[in-house]
This record gives C-alpha cells, structure tokens and sequence, in this order.
C-alpha cells in the first residue's frame, strides 16, 4: 500500500470519529424537528413575528480573527475585550515584545438587546504544531486557547504547521490540525484559514480543496466572496470560500490616523439601509508590530475602543462583535428554520420547524423581531430557552435551543 493512499485512508477513518462521514456532516436527528410555545399579550392588537436578520437584531455583525496563534492574543487582545490586566511589555524568545501597555481593561461589549452586556469575542486561527508551554514562547499554550475558546471565542484551522512550500500535503495539513484540537481542547473545527507565505502558484487552491472536503463550512482565502455580506435575504453558504482582508498598523507611530482609516470603512458599510457581516483579520495585536503584519497594542487598543464607543453598549449599541463560527451558524440556522404564528386573541402560538442541524454547531440561537404595541410574556419551553423583552421595548425574543 503506497504511502499516499495510506494516509487518505486514515483521513477517512479519522473523520468518521469525528462528526464526519468522507467529508460530509453529520446532523444531530435527536433534535426534535419542531418547538412551540405560546406569547401572552396584555391587548389583542395584532402581532408580527419574524427572524432577525442577525442575533439580537443588531444592524451589522463585526467578525476580527488572529493568525498564527500568537501570544499576544492572550497577553492584551483577550483582557481588553473580556476585561482583565492586560500585560505589560512582555519580550518573548524572538526579542518580540507582545505585551501591552499593563493597564486593567473593564472589557469592551455590546448588549443583547434585554439589558445584558456581552464582551466583544475574535477568533483564532491556529495551527496545532505551534502550541507550547515553552518559557518565552511566542506562541499560545493549549491552556490559553482553551481559556479563549470557554470565553465564547472561536477557534478555525490555520493548517497544522502553517505550511505553504513546495511539497506541502495539504491534506495532512488540515486533517492533522483538526485531530490535535480534538486531542487536547475536545471539540472539533468547522472553519479554515488559509495560511499565508511562499508556496507553488495558487496553493491556496488545494487547501481550499481539502478543507471543504474534509468537514469544513467555509474557508477564508486570498479570493472569494465578501468580505462584507447583505444578510437581509437568504446568504449562499454552501462551501463558502471568503476573501480575507487585513487590518495592519502603518509604519507611522505618532498618531492614529492609519486607524481612523479603517474605522472610516467601516462607518460607510454599516451607513447602509440592510443589515451586513463584515470580516477582517490581523496577526499580533502586541507592542511590536509583528512580521509587519499585524497590529501595535496602541493601534489595536484604539481601534477597538472607538467600535465599542460608537457601535457597542457605550453608542448605539448596532454592533454584533462576535467571531466568524458564532455567525455563520446563525445565518446558516436563519436561513433554514421556518417560523408559524396564530394569534386568538390576545394569546400567539408560535410554532418553528428546524433543520438537523450539524453536530459541531457551537451556537444554536434564533432572534425573533415582535412588531407589536402590546407588552407581553412568554411562556417556557422544555426545547429552548426563551429569553425576552416583553416588558419594556416587547420587540425581541431570544430562543437558545437545547
């Protein structure tokens, strides 16, 4: 048997202990295929249920990811967003600094519409090989990733070793990756990022290939669609292969001018009417601007703080600041859920047909739009948890499915 077909057929076998059957997903049939539950209205005007464009019927969904598993996700990014010390300068074994500026963040979040403040969440695209818990290490240890990833961000496949030469098995790459995230953190990834560096004309190709094949959803790559979405009307997710642009601080340290740019973009996307998802990347987010790819802490910490200002719980509160995963598995759900009401009165029996829905799903949440005048309460449901705002705005219902 050549050595070749050897590992194919390991990566078949592989998969099918995890949630795939030769690159096909697996859905979960316990699901029960239908919920109901009843709205009690204070007056029998009458009622309008929809599904919101996104969670929490936010006006644009803010996706931000992190090449390579670099420390400094953990030293600064996760403190400021999540609330914590952020590290002070901090060299590591490249003579890199990937600190910050050692200051305590109070977090930076949005709401969920009720009340509740939510900490605005990236993901990690990581490559398994580089995880460590080597002194002056440049890269996250697996305890840090798992911290992260409890913490609600999410974690795609950057390749295992981050190759791109010539003679790359891209195969292995992507299959060997998602086996080590499964060994050590016990869940499996969905998502893939091309990595970037040398490598035969259009590699990224083949690792577009090889992930959709091998139980990925979507890919972020060198081309494709996006990287900004109209969600007001059915997205085409079916082996997605996005375009991934980058956010990247300049060589000028005096001022935030680079920054304001960016933040400039993003104020003409979301000045439009319908709802959008908008993803970009950047590698460190340290004091150092790393490989000249990536973010200074200064940049990053400013960048973030005038979204959450402007769009999160201190603005308007319009933002959804979740990671890639925690998105497209809302829409995905979204667009496949179909949603009955009969009113009687001043009682509304809702009644929603689901899909199967793929086993490695993190998120399985479902925002309602209420147009309605009256207040209202909700009766409980054993298939979801219902959460609401029917005594105040009474506009919004939030169903967590179980």
């Amino acid at each position: 048997m050549s050595k070749q077909i050897l590992l194919i057929l390991t990566a078949i076998i592989f998969s099918s202990f995890n949630g795939y059957s030769n690159g096909i997903i697996e859905k979960d049939s316990s699901k029960r295929k239908t919920i109901s539950f009843k709205i009690k209205l204070k007056s029998a005007d009458k009622v309008k249920i929809s599904i919101s464009p996104l969670k929490y019927n936010k006006h644009f969904a803010y996706s931000f990811t992190l090449d390579d598993g670099y420390r400094s996700a953990y030293l600064t990014a996760f403190p400021l967003l999540n609330g914590g010390k952020i590290s002070a300068s901090n060299k590591n074994g490249w003579k890199i600094d990937q600190g910050g500026d050692g200051t305590t963040s109070k977090g930076l979040f949005y709401t969920d519409g009720l009340g509740n403040k939510i900490p605005f969440k990236l993901a990690l695209a990581i490559n398994g090989a580089s995880l460590n818990n080597l002194p002056n290490r440049g890269h996250l240890s697996w305890g840090e990733v798992r911290e992260m990833y409890n913490a609600g961000w999410d974690i795609l496949n950057h390749s295992f070793h981050h190759a791109t030469k010539h003679g790359t098995n891209y195969l292995t790459e992507v299959t060997d990756n998602t086996k080590s995230i499964k060994e050590n953190l016990n869940f499996t990834m969905s998502h893939f990022v091309v990595p970037g560096g040398e490598g035969d004309e259009k590699y990224y190709l083949e690792y577009e290939k090889e992930a959709l094949q091998n139980g990925h959803f979507s890919v972020a790559s060198y081309y494709g669609k996006g990287p900004v979405y109209k969600v007001n009307e059915k997205v085409d997710l079916d082996k997605l292969i996005s375009a991934r642009t980058f956010v990247q601080s300049s060589k000028d340290t005096t001022s935030f001018k680079t920054m304001d740019k960016y933040l400039k973009m993003i104020d003409s996307i979301v000045k439009q009417k319908d709802a959008v998802w908008f993803n970009e990347f950047t590698h460190g987010t340290g004091n150092t601007n790393l490989w000249n790819l990536s973010m200074r802490f200064p940049d990053f910490k400013y960048y973030m703080t005038k979204l959450a200002n402007k769009y999160g719980a201190n603005g308007n509160d319009s933002i959804w600041m979740a990671p890639w995963q925690e998105v497209y598995e809302y829409i995905w759900l979204r667009d496949r859920i179909k949603v009955d009401f009969v009113q009687k009165d001043k009682e509304v029996t809702v009644t929603i047909q689901l899909p199967e829905i793929p086993k490695s799903f993190r998120n399985r949440d479902i925002s309602l739009n209420v147009e309605n005048s009256s207040k209202f309460e909700v009766e409980t449901d054993k298939d979801a948890k219902i959460k609401h705002n029917g005594k105040t705005n009474h506009d919004l219902i939030i169903l967590q499915l179980r």
